[in-house]
């Protein structure tokens, strides 16, 4: 498609599945002529493997700008306006369900549980981005979601020990009915867990927190009473992530930022340049529910369990005495041992 560059402003160069470029309106072009120019778009089936597994089910998309020679043509676009991507991944891929969180079951008033945990593993070569999708029973259900990096938060009255937190009102439930949440790629590096709480509002944070339209609430909703979920809840935890290959065609992420359009189908990168693009995506396994383990953790509930460990010890021990007894002999059978027809005199 040839263009002028001009008319390369605020352009949006739209691929197969919804894959698509937007330019925007400010950039720069490495170009000493002010003639037309040419766009070159490419969609590629699947990313290669390369050195980073988690593009393994992206699709690839690049864009590059010819000039009239034939050479291409450097663009790059400011920080605060960058070019917009979605790149889609493949239509094949299968979306697990979302997991059942059978929160109505666990007695947080014995372990004293203000919100319920989940741990999850984000330990990743590459930036990667978490995005959370909670789906509540009751449409009519608000929550507070808190969370973490490499320790577990904590929210009361006394302490505020977290990194980040959220409000899920009613009317912030998308279309499908879901409540929707994610950590940027910009926040995840160098660190390895990210454990994050849930609980559900009362009636009284709902009307102050989501009700009330006439004011907004910018302060946390803080309380040192246990949780009290009245209905369980369902939840789904992907990541996914932006890369581009390097000369030595090596999947690199620095300068790509995940955008907030990003969902189990497609994923929105925000770039300063132009190259061939691929997005992550993995769907993590349920995470470790640290308040139902806590919550089920006494001698009455895993009799068999403690017993197993417990058995298993003694009969550890045991056998180390023994073997040690063993080895005891066996040192004193490399000394010296006299025969029996030994004299003496001899």
């Amino acid at each position: 498609e040839t263009i002028s560059i001009q008319s390369l402003k605020d352009r949006l160069v739209k691929q197969i599945e919804n894959g698509q470029f937007n330019i925007p309106s400010d950039f720069i072009l490495n170009t000493t002529s002010n003639s037309s120019i040419s766009l070159r778009s490419r969609v590629d089936p699947l990313a290669s493997f390369g050195n980073f597994q988690n593009t393994n089910l992206s699709r690839t998309i690049s864009l590059s700008i010819i000039d009239q020679n034939g050479n291409e043509v450097s663009f790059e676009a400011a920080q605060n306006n960058p070019i917009q991507m979605i790149i889609p991944r493949d239509p094949n891929v299968l979306i697990p369900s979302m997991y059942l969180q059978n929160v109505t079951s666990i007695n947080s008033t014995i372990n004293n549980l203000l919100f319920n945990y989940h741990y999850i593993n984000i330990t990743s070569s590459l930036p990667i981005s978490v995005h959370f999708e909670i789906h509540s029973l009751n449409k009519s259900l608000a929550y507070l979601f808190i969370y973490k990096f490499d320790q577990t938060p904590q929210l009361n009255s006394s302490i505020n020990l977290i990194d980040g937190w959220t409000i899920f009102c009613p009317s912030n439930l998308t279309n499908d009915d879901l409540y929707r949440y994610f950590i940027d790629n910009q926040q995840t590096p160098t660190h390895q867990s990210l454990i994050f709480g849930i609980r559900e509002l009362n009636s009284t944070e709902i009307n102050n927190y989501c009700l009330n339209s006439s004011s907004i609430n910018t302060s946390l909703p803080i309380t040192d009473e246990p949780f009290n979920f009245t209905l369980n809840y369902e939840l789904r935890i992907y990541t996914s992530g932006c890369y581009y290959l390097d000369e030595n065609n090596n999947w690199k992420s620095d300068g790509l930022i995940v955008g907030p359009l990003t969902n189990l189908y497609e994923t929105e990168c925000l770039s300063t340049h132009l190259t061939t693009f691929a997005g992550g995506f993995i769907v993590l396994p349920a995470p470790i529910n640290w308040s139902y383990v806590f919550a089920n953790a006494n001698f009455t509930k895993n009799k068999t369990v403690y017993l197993t460990v417990i058995f298993t010890s003694i009969f550890y021990i045991i056998l180390m005495i023994y073997a040690r007894f063993e080895d005891k002999k066996d040192f004193e059978k490399l000394g010296v041992t006299p025969l029996v027809d030994n004299n003496k005199s001899d």
